[in-house]
């Protein structure tokens, strides 16, 4: 059978979906393998190699996860703190529910093969990028520099909040969405006055004279 047949391929990655979730993220390939009933060599001839097995995980599932974050960050009917917090919590399930394929992919995927990592990264910041667009369109942010600058900020400190949020499983998951909640929606409320500009900066403290006691001479 090709190893470019499309249901084949699905039906391997669904093979090795189960055994990391089952085993944990330092699987063998082997048992990989044996999982779909093939051998190890077979299962190279699918996907070229480790590294190829290794990004078409990640395809599949970075870009389920970013697919389950869109629909909250774009609803037009949600303010921005209900969008946020929305989004941060479907996040925040996604990959406690699913934390062996996460630990595989970001973890140890991601550690062993650079290119993997580069690929990964990649995902992640188109993500980045559709959020600062986003932030520029809605006019929360008109700077798109500013906008840009923003959407990858808030989509790393998502992700690594999120990454040691798993090793803290006694954290309370709606401490951390309000804390991440309230970070982003002080970086896009809005500066106005002297400290938008700026003003003030670099200036010595105004000195007043204090009052003298009442009946004193002036």
């Amino acid at each position: 059978m090709s190893g470019r047949d499309p249901d084949r391929r699905r039906a391997l990655l669904d093979a090795a979906d189960r055994v990391i979730m089952r085993e944990g993220p330092e699987v063998s390939m082997a048992a990989i393998a044996a999982e779909a009933g093939i051998t190890k060599p077979i299962l190279y001839r699918h996907f070229g190699d480790k590294r190829g097995l290794y990004q078409a995980l990640a395809d599949r599932h970075v870009r389920t996860v970013i697919g389950r974050l869109r629909p909250r960050l774009a609803d037009p009917g949600g303010d921005l703190r209900g969008r946020a917090r929305a989004t941060i919590g479907v996040y925040l399930d996604l990959i406690s529910a699913n934390l062996n394929l996460y630990r595989f992919l970001f973890h140890r995927a991601g550690a062993e093969d650079s290119r993997v990592r580069s690929h990964m990264t990649s995902l992640v910041r188109n993500l980045g990028e559709e959020l600062g667009g986003l932030l520029t369109a809605e006019r929360v942010v008109p700077d798109p520099v500013r906008a840009q600058v923003l959407g990858h900020a808030f989509v790393g400190m998502v992700q690594t909040t999120g990454d040691w949020w798993l090793d803290h499983p006694e954290v309370d998951r709606t401490q951390v969405v309000e804390g991440l909640v309230d970070v982003i929606a002080a970086a896009i409320t809005p500066r106005t006055g002297r400290a938008a500009r700026g003003g003030g900066r670099g200036r010595a403290p105004t000195r007043t004279t204090p009052a003298p006691p009442p009946g004193s001479p002036r």
